[in-house]
C-alpha cells in the first residue's frame, strides 16, 4: 500500500511541480501563479484540497458540455466496466462503437454515412486532411496536395493541424516543420468595414475565396472552417451565410469542405451542429470534446459514401487508409458517448439553450458600453468579450501586459475558473447552469475586466 500523502493544495501543487510538464503553459508562471489541484468535481463546480470550489465557466476546455460527474454518464461507464473495457478495432467490432456510429450518422448532417474514430480532436483534423489527400490520390488527382484555412483559424498543435492553423502564438515557432496551405481572410465579423453587416462581411470574404479558388483549386484538397465560431483564434464569429456561400464554392470547383465542429458542435451554438445553421452538410466533419462528455479522449471523423467508396478496393491496389490509434473506438468512450446522446434525445437541452443564451446576452449587455471593450459578441452558449486600451480606435492591450491573466486570478479568487484568450474574455458554461450562476459568473468577469483594465 503506498503511504498516505499530504493532500492540501500547497503539498499537491508541489509534487506537481516536480514531475509534471502543463500543457498550454510556461511553467515558469507558477512561481508566481499557484497552480490549483482539484480533488473533486460536480455539475459546474469544481472542488480543491484545501475546500474551495469553483464554477467551471469554461466547461474545461470546453469539453464538459453536462457538468462534471453527470450522474447517467456516470452509470453508462460502470456499467461498461462490467462487460468491456477495450479492444482492438482492426479486425474486431463490439456494440458500443457501432451503436455509436449509427446514432452519428443520424444526428449529422444528411449524407454523412460513415465514421472513422481517432482520440482527440487534433487527430480527427489529421485523419480529415489524410483523407481527404488519399481520397483524390485515389482517384489519379494526385496533384491535389494543398489545404486552404482561413486566417486566425486554429484545428490542433499536431503537425499536420497546426499546419492549417493561423495562430502565431502556436504556429510561428514550428513553421519550418509544417506544410504549407493557403490562408483565406476570415469572414469574422469584427473586422466589419463602416456600414457593413455581418452577411456583408461573408458576401465580401466569399468573393475573395472565389479569386483564391479560381487560381488553386487544382492543387487543392480542402478547404478547412470552424462553423460560425474560430474559437482558440479568439472566439470570433461569422454569419451562417458563409457556410452556404462555401459549401456552393467548394461544390464548383471540386475540393472538399472540412468543417471542424470539435469546440463548437453538440448544441454549443444553438443548433446540434453548427453546420445545420448554413443548411449544409460538409465531406467531413471532425468531432470530439463535447462528444463524450468531457468524459474520456475520443474523436469521430464523419463523411460520405462517395469518399468511403475511393478506397474500397482489393488490398493489391494499395488504396486502404492505412491511419490507426491504439484506442480507436475504446468501448468505454463509445459508451460515454452513447449516453451523451442520449441525454440529447430525452431533454430539452437545445431549448433550454437557448434560454440560458438569452439570460447570457442580458447580463453581458452593460458591457458594450465600457470604454475598454470595443466589442461583445456570441453565438448561443459562446459569447466574448474584447478588451482593448481604447474603444474608439480598438487599440489592443500590449500582450506582454497580460491583461486577460489579470482576470482568470479575479476568477480563482471569487470562485470562478474564466480563463481568457489573451485579452478575449469568453464564456462557454455547461450546459447544467443555472441562470442565477450565469448572473454570477458575468458578475465576477466584469468585476476582473474592471481591475484588469486599471
Amino acid at each position: 500500500m503506498l503511504p498516505s500523502l499530504p493532500r492540501s493544495n500547497a503539498a499537491l501543487a508541489a509534487r506537481d511541480l516536480a514531475v509534471l510538464w502543463h500543457p498550454c503553459t510556461q511553467m515558469h508562471d507558477h512561481e508566481t501563479l499557484p497552480l490549483l489541484p482539484i480533488v473533486r468535481a460536480e455539475g459546474v463546480w469544481l472542488h480543491d484540497a484545501d475546500g474551495g470550489r469553483y464554477l467551471d465557466a469554461v466547461s474545461s476546455w470546453w469539453t464538459n458540455v453536462f457538468g462534471h460527474r453527470h450522474p447517467r454518464l456516470v452509470a453508462a461507464l460502470k456499467d461498461q466496466l462490467d462487460v468491456l473495457d477495450h479492444v482492438m478495432l482492426a479486425g474486431f467490432t463490439h456494440e458500443p462503437a457501432l451503436e455509436l456510429a449509427e446514432e452519428l450518422v443520424r444526428v449529422t448532417p444528411t449524407g454523412l454515412s460513415r465514421v472513422f474514430y481517432a482520440d482527440n480532436g487534433s487527430s480527427a483534423i489529421e485523419v480529415a486532411l489524410k483523407m481527404s489527400f488519399h481520397y483524390w490520390r485515389n482517384l489519379g488527382r494526385g496533384t491535389k496536395q494543398r489545404f486552404i484555412a482561413l486566417s486566425g483559424s486554429y484545428h490542433g498543435e499536431t503537425l499536420g493541424a497546426l499546419s492549417v492553423t493561423d495562430v502565431a502564438l502556436y504556429r510561428d515557432t514550428y513553421a519550418p516543420l509544417l506544410l504549407q496551405p493557403l490562408f483565406t481572410p476570415s469572414p469574422d465579423t469584427y473586422l466589419a468595414e463602416p456600414g457593413e453587416t455581418a452577411r456583408d462581411v461573408a458576401a465580401r470574404r466569399l468573393a475573395e475565396l472565389r479569386v483564391l479558388l479560381e487560381q488553386h483549386a487544382a492543387q487543392t484538397c480542402a478547404v478547412l472552417i470552424e462553423p460560425l465560431v474560430q474559437c482558440a483564434g479568439g472566439m470570433r464569429m461569422h454569419d451562417a451565410s458563409y457556410l452556404t456561400g462555401l459549401r456552393a464554392l467548394c461544390d464548383e470547383f471540386e475540393v472538399h469542405l472540412i468543417a471542424d465542429e470539435i469546440a463548437v458542435g453538440f448544441g454549443r451554438t444553438g443548433t446540434l451542429f453548427a453546420c445545420e445553421q448554413g443548411h449544409i452538410a460538409p465531406d467531413f466533419l471532425c468531432l470530439s470534446k463535447g462528444l463524450t462528455g468531457g468524459m474520456l479522449p475520443l474523436s469521430a471523423v464523419l463523411t460520405t459514401e462517395a469518399v468511403y467508396a475511393a478506397f474500397y478496393a482489393e488490398y493489391a491496389s494499395g488504396k486502404a487508409f492505412l491511419h490507426s490509434h491504439s484506442y480507436t473506438g475504446n468501448a468505454l468512450a463509445c459508451r460515454a458517448a452513447l449516453a451523451t446522446l442520449q441525454l440529447f434525445r430525452d431533454e430539452p437541452v437545445l431549448a433550454r439553450n437557448r434560454e440560458l443564451a438569452a439570460r447570457l446576452a442580458r447580463e453581458l449587455d452593460p458591457l458594450r458600453d465600457h470604454p475598454n471593450v470595443a466589442d461583445v459578441r456570441q453565438t448561443g452558449l459562446i459569447a466574448a468579450v474584447e478588451l482593448v486600451r481604447d474603444r474608439a480606435t480598438r487599440e489592443p492591450f500590449p500582450a506582454q501586459e497580460r491583461r486577460g491573466l489579470r482576470v482568470y486570478r479575479h476568477g480563482l479568487a471569487h470562485g470562478m475558473l474564466l480563463r481568457p484568450l489573451g485579452n478575449v474574455v469568453y464564456f462557454m458554461p455547461p450546459y447544467v447552469i443555472e441562470p442565477e450562476q450565469i448572473d454570477m459568473m458575468v458578475r465576477v468577469a466584469r468585476d476582473g475586466i474592471a481591475e484588469a483594465v486599471r
